[in-house]
């Protein structure tokens, strides 16, 4: 079996979802045994952290330098957006 560090960065890849986790043993194992597999690697989805994006630190740079509007009610609010 390849070593990572040595393989071709241009290798093709396969990417399988699976909807349970209590299979993925048995598929390392299967895709293992095939010819031409270099490696198998699982990876768990990330989770999303919302303070890491541009979005979140554009409103929280808003809010620091008080580009905020409030109102006193929602019926406030309906008025001034012409609703």
């Amino acid at each position: 079996m390849a070593n990572v560090a040595t393989l071709n960065p241009s290798s093709n890849q396969i990417i399988v979802t699976l909807e349970s986790g209590a299979v993925i043993a048995d598929i390392k194992k299967a895709l293992k045994l095939i010819r031409g597999v270099a490696s198998v690697k699982v990876q768990k989805p990330k989770e999303h952290d919302i303070t890491k994006t541009a979005g979140y630190r554009a409103a929280m740079d808003d809010v620091k330098h008080g580009r905020v509007t409030t109102y006193a009610s929602l019926d406030d609010f309906y008025k001034e957006m012409g609703l």
